[in-house]
């Protein structure tokens, strides 16, 4: 199941980075940039050569989490079990060979940092792909730990991953593929993630900003489902 009713989506349009609402996005939207596929699928599209968010340096077709009323989803870890569930196939990645895919996110309200938590990225290295996590210890900090969580993940074969954050701020990751290329990450977080407003956000956010305009990051999502309980 591809759950896309407490969701928006960001696209990298001329000149400025366009949002689609959660309505226009449940109306059927579609878009070079988001495709919906006969099988119930949605592939996402970005090139490098479009526009990026204020605060980003790379394009992206990436949806953020949201309420159904099309609000922006914010939360606490001590609120709820939060759950990140998807599962997907990259097909195609910039010379830079690098696709952030899913991300834990902090907003930019007083008294949090507008910081990434983590952030779930596909690597091409070498002809071999790799889903590696990236990590913030603390907020703020300006370097982040790179984890793999799974290797030998071709372009083209399909994957999936589980997020989840316990309200006393345990993480936990896993990986699987159709080919048995798996694994996983726990870890207690820093107490200073506590006041940070978070929310999920899944697409293909590339980093690379250099090319032609054939060259980008294209991911197809079989499922996406998020849950609060």
């Amino acid at each position: 199941m591809l759950d896309l009713t407490t969701w928006n989506l960001s696209i990298p349009t001329d000149p400025t980075p366009t949002t689609i609402t959660t309505q226009r996005l449940n109306n059927g939207y579609e878009s070079r940039y988001f495709r919906r596929n006969t099988d119930g699928s949605v592939t996402f599209w970005v090139p490098v050569t479009g526009s990026t968010t204020a605060d980003a340096r790379y394009p992206r077709s990436e949806l953020r989490e949201t309420q159904r009323d099309g609000s922006l989803g914010n939360w606490l870890h001590a609120s709820a079990d939060s759950y990140l569930s998807a599962v997907l196939q990259v097909d195609q990645v910039p010379s830079r060979n690098k696709v952030v895919i899913g991300q834990i996110h902090s907003t930019d309200v007083p008294g949090s940092q507008n910081d990434p938590l983590i952030k779930v990225q596909y690597h091409y290295r070498r002809g071999v792909g790799r889903v590696e996590l990236l990590l913030r210890v603390r907020p703020g900090d300006s370097e982040v730990q790179n984890i793999l969580l799974a290797e030998n993940i071709q372009l083209g074969e399909r994957f999936g991953y589980d997020l989840r954050v316990t309200p006393s701020g345990r993480i936990g990751i896993s990986v699987a593929s159709t080919d048995g290329d798996d694994g996983s990450y726990y870890r207690q977080l820093s107490s200073a993630w506590s006041t940070q407003h978070l929310y999920f956000k899944a697409g293909a956010y590339i980093q690379d900003n250099y090319g032609p305009d054939s060259e980008g990051g294209r991911v197809t999502f079989y499922h996406l489902n998020s849950l609060h309980r």
